[in-house]
Order: C-alpha cells, then structure tokens, then sequence
C-alpha cells in the first residue's frame, strides 16, 4: 500500500510538471484558452492533485460524503490578500462546490497567482491536515515542487470564459496521457536505421535509381529530427527563460515589500524610542518635583515645631508642661517630710526651754502686755 501511494503521488507530479511544460510551450504560438486540449489536461490534473487523499464531510448521521478540493481552498487561501475567494461564491452561474474550484483555477491564471495561491494555502498545516489524510501530496514532500512549477504559469497570458460547459461540476475530471507518452526516437538509433536501410540497399541487384530513393528518405527524415531536436532545446531554453523572468521578477517584488515592512519597523522602532525618551525624561521631572516637594514640607515641619517651642517659652501665662509640673509635685512631696521632721527636732530640742525662759526673764513684750499698757490706747 506504501509503495503504491508513493507511485501514484510521483505519476500525478510527474505527469502535472509535463503539463505545465506543454502549456508554455503552447502559449508561444498562440492564447490559452477553455478549447485549448493542453489546458484541459492540466486542469485535470490539478484537480486530481488537489482532490488526492481528500477527507470526506461526514453529516449528522455519521455518514461520510464526498468532498470537493474547494472547501479546502476557501478556508485555506482566505488569508490572501485582495484574493478572489468572496467573488467566486458569488457568482450566480456557478452553485456546485467543484465548479467553484474550477473556476477558482482559471480566475487564479488569469490573475497570475495561482502559485501564491497554492503557496500561502499549503503554509496553513492546521487546515491542511483538517482536510487531507495522511500520504496526501499537499502533505508530502512534492508539494513544494507542485508549487515551485505552478510559478512558471505566470509568464503566460491566460483568457477564460466563466460561464462555459468547462465548470460543469457534474462529470468528473479525466486526464490524458496519450500526450505524455510519445516514444521520442534517440540520434544513436535513427543512425542504426539509416545503416541498416544502406546494408539492405547495398545487397540488392544492381545499382539503379529506384535504390537511392529510400536513402534520400532517410536522409530527410534524419535532417528533420535534427530540426525538430534544435527546436525543443529552443522551446526548452525560452521556456527557462520566462521561467527565471518571471522568478525574478517575483523575488524583486518581495524582496522590495520586505524593504517597505522593514523601513516602517524602523520607523515605529524610532517613534517607540522617542515616546520611551520622552515619558523618562517626564518621570523624572515629576520625581524631582516629589522630591522638592518633600524638602519644602520637612522644612515647613520643622520651622513650626521651633516656633511653637518658642511661644511656649516666650509666654509666661503658658501652663507648664505635663513632666515639668509632675517633677515639681513630686520636689514638694519630697520636701514636706523633711520639713516636718525639721519642725519636730526643733520642738524637741532644750533650747525651747531656754527660749520661753528668755521671753520670762528678759521681760520680753508679750501680745498681751503690750495691750494692756497704760500708755497706749487701743484703736
């Protein structure tokens, strides 16, 4: 089973390369069109590549239906910018999901994009693994290749007629091989058929007119194939000459968006730098001001502490403080035992005697005396 997949996918790359190839050189001498029997073919069998190992739909009933190469593309090539996805569905002569897909192809060809197509389509692995089973060719290794040949398909002018029996989305696409399957006789062995026919010449009686006719034959024949051989290599040289061009061409067109993306990255780069520049610089202005700000508070606290330490010493009808008032209470506690104890020695003491003895003796005035004088009279 291995072995038969990988036949098939190298038949179906080998086969569509061919066609590509027929196709430019048929576009040398005159338009591609829907009559033209090289297209028909490479629409088949883009089709077929396309279609190859597609995953049915499966309904409600669990039962799994036929798919068309289209519900892929239509998800798939979505993210393609200014593509032609919304046009084609809606278009009114076209209603079969696989009519849709062919008509995708031509409008493709006609925009020269259908590589880009492809492309950016085969890049969505998440969608690509949805829709195809395992051994698909978009999944394997030739869908670089099929990409990479749908590029020279660009050089070609393409004109198509959408309302045709060609988008018929009822028959299924046939491919023809009988154009890809012609025996091309090598020089070594036209020579070989040339001695043979002199050998057979040689061993007929006599030497008459009629023997040089086949000669002469196949000496025309051998300067045709001749011709016919230098006008593949041209073919195939002008063919790889548009090929390169329009390669060129291509590269020369992204590699001047990845100049503009990479000047406007620099751009927001250089105005992100100057906002980050100017935002810094105001962080800093503000915490300067904080900071001054701070200073002037602190300074303002302390200025009004010292003034109210200066009024409150300045005014003499200002209460003492709560401390100094108890250390006072607490001195006149101290001092009231002391003095007690002072008054007590003194009543104590003999000399009390001596000082009632004194006021006796020395005829000390008393209050009593004193009043009582005939020499003064009371008030």
């Amino acid at each position: 089973m291995a072995r038969n997949a990988a036949v098939e996918r190298k038949n179906l790359i080998t086969v569509c390369r061919f066609s590509v190839k027929t196709l430019i050189d048929r576009s040398c001498f005159e338009t591609i069109d829907d009559s033209c029997s090289e297209f028909t073919n490479f629409a088949a069998i883009l089709e077929q590549v396309l279609t190859h190992r597609l995953k049915g739909q499966v309904n409600w009933f669990g039962f799994e239906s036929p798919r068309s190469f289209w519900d892929f593309i239509r998800v798939a090539c979505s993210k393609v910018p200014h593509n032609c996805i919304s046009s084609i569905e809606n278009m009114e002569n076209v209603s079969s999901s696989r009519a849709k897909g062919r008509a995708w192809i031509r409008v493709a060809l006609m925009e020269k994009r259908l590589s880009e197509y492809i492309s950016t389509s085969l890049r969505d692995i998440k969608t690509t693994r949805r829709y195809y089973e395992d051994g698909a060719i978009v999944l394997g290794e030739e869908a670089n290749m099929l990409a990479g040949m749908l590029l020279g398909l660009n050089a070609i002018d393409f004109s198509f007629c959408l309302k045709g029996e060609s988008l018929d989305g009822n028959s299924h696409a046939v491919i023809d091989y009988t154009p890809y399957l012609k025996f091309t006789q090598s020089s070594e062995s036209i020579s070989s058929d040339e001695e043979e026919l002199r050998t057979l010449g040689s061993g007929s009686e006599g030497s008459t007119p009629e023997n040089l006719g086949p000669q002469f034959i196949t000496d025309e024949h051998s300067w045709y194939n001749k011709c016919k051989r230098v006008e593949q290599k041209f073919r195939l040289a002008l063919e790889q000459k548009g090929y390169l061009e329009e390669l060129v061409r291509l590269r020369e067109a992204q590699l001047a968006e990845s100049v503009a993306q990479n000047k406007i990255v620099r751009q927001r780069m250089e105005e992100m730098d100057l906002n980050h520049k100017l935002e810094k610089e105001q962080l800093e202005f503000i915490i300067l001001e904080l900071q001054d700000q701070l200073h002037s508070f602190q300074s303002l606290e302390q200025l009004s502490a010292e003034i109210s330490l200066s009024s409150t010493s300045l005014d003499p009808l200002h209460p003492q403080k709560e401390g100094e008032g108890r250390h006072e209470n607490s001195k006149r506690k101290e001092d009231t035992p002391s003095l007690l104890g002072l008054c007590g020695s003194l009543t104590s003491m003999t000399s009390y005697k001596s000082l009632t003895s004194l006021k006796s003796s020395e005829c000390l005035a008393s209050p009593n005396a004193e009043i009582n004088s005939p020499g003064l009279t009371p008030f």
